[in-house]
């Protein structure tokens, strides 16, 4: 981020924890209270990418032994620094999982929070727009993109999060792989899908040129075509050239007189 950027900058992001152990007397339908609970989840890893450029940052809590593996500050200081540099944040459930999961992690840490940021969560909006068989990331990453989302056959299931908690770094080999896979995936489908999207955050606002452009993506190669109506006017509609999304001009094309003569529904 070190040369001058024009529009806001977009960071994509995916997080792993490690999972609560607790003392319990079955395995099926168990309640855990919380005087239960030996010890508290934390981020294992994360991934990064800001969109435009190529680099992918990871880190992650291995290296130091078993015991500091749930020693999560540095890795969580690391996450609140990206965050405070982004306008908009791009997670695969990234409202109800990834971003609650690292504010707690903040807050927990006595960390003050980063400054605001919108948040484009792709299930949700896969949800929003679309009726796939599935929405979950090996799902649309397989059959939206050439970047479908990873497996870690070598450390199949829960074994992976077993052998981190152990600092095997085998394990955390594979999970790097994983984590990193997950995010290039959760990109494609991003832009996949972004075209489509009517309530995509306007990133035009963010670069202060006088210019129309795609609201989606920046994109000044847009042309008119056609008109859009609404209840009362109409206005100027345009195509976004490189990504396809649709878009309107914000000056009325119906003038007062013709909108004071139409009437609507009661």
């Amino acid at each position: 981020m070190s040369k001058k950027h024009v529009g806001p900058r977009i960071l994509v992001i995916d997080i792993e924890t490690s999972p609560i152990e607790s003392w319990t007397w079955g395995i099926w339908e168990q309640n855990v209270g919380l005087e239960q609970i030996k010890t508290e989840w934390t981020i294992l890893s994360f991934a990064a990418q800001w969109v435009g450029q190529k680099e992918v940052i990871y880190r992650d809590t291995g290296g130091h032994g078993p015991g500091q593996v749930r020693n999560d500050f540095h890795v969580v200081s690391q996450i609140r620094g990206l965050l405070d540099a982004a306008d908009i944040v791009i997670a695969q459930n990234g409202k109800r999982f990834d971003v609650r999961k690292i504010n707690a992690r903040m807050a927990m840490h006595k960390m003050k929070p980063p400054s605001p940021y919108r948040v484009i969560d792709t299930l949700i909006e896969c949800q929003k727009y679309f009726a796939f068989t599935s929405h979950k990331l090996a799902w649309t990453s397989k059959y939206l993109t050439n970047s479908p989302k990873s497996e870690h056959k070598q450390f199949p299931g829960f074994e992976l999060w077993k052998e981190c908690l152990l600092d095997n770094p085998k394990a955390w080999a594979v999970m790097k792989r994983y984590n990193i896979r997950d995010i290039k995936a959760t990109l494609k489908v991003y832009l996949q899908i972004r075209p489509w999207m009517t309530s995509h955050p306007n990133v035009t606002i963010y670069d202060d040129i006088a210019k129309a452009g795609c609201p989606n993506c920046g994109s000044h190669k847009v042309r008119s075509n056609g008109k859009r109506f609404t209840q009362h006017t109409s206005y100027i509609r345009y195509i976004c050239e490189k990504c396809g999304a649709w878009s309107r001009g914000k000056i009325m094309q119906t003038s007062l007189r013709t909108r004071r003569s139409k009437l609507t529904g009661i």
